[in-house]
């Protein structure tokens, strides 16, 4: 029974992965329309480097919590 409940987490991180990624380049794409504010771009720029490594980072530590769990 535990295997299905990390089954059915690894989906939820594998969605939210994809969510953060595309809000990423969301991020990346409006920075460069808001130069005018120098703020809001970087603002905008630390978001999307934000987002990049929450998913990415993501589904390596479940990875690595998977094995773990696995290897007990």
């Amino acid at each position: 029974m535990n295997d299905m409940i990390f089954i059915g987490a690894g989906n939820w991180i594998g969605m939210l992965s994809t969510i953060l990624i595309i809000i990423c380049f969301y991020f990346t794409l409006t920075f460069s329309l808001r130069s005018n504010n120098e703020r809001l771009a970087k603002q905008s720029k630390l978001a999307a480097v934000t987002c990049l490594a929450l998913g990415l980072l993501l589904p390596v530590l479940y990875g690595f919590y998977i094995y773990n769990q696995m290897m007990r």
